[in-house]
């Protein structure tokens, strides 16, 4: 893949699966942004197919 694929992909999971989020929203809601940020990132997995796919984009920019 080339970095602008990784781009693309990135922005489609977003769109699709994290933009109105009602488990984010909601832990936004009653326990903050940090806490739902820190959600997402560990325990989501879409969250994890971000995790991949930006440590793939890190490999193609060293």
């Amino acid at each position: 893949m080339n970095k602008m694929d990784l781009i693309q992909d990135i922005d489609e999971l977003l769109d699709r699966y994290c933009d109105g989020c009602f488990l984010k929203k909601q832990l936004r809601t009653e326990k903050g942004k940090t806490t739902a940020h820190r959600f997402c990132i560990k325990h989501c997995t879409v969250g994890e197919q971000l995790r991949f796919l930006g440590s793939e984009l890190n490999k193609l920019g060293q």
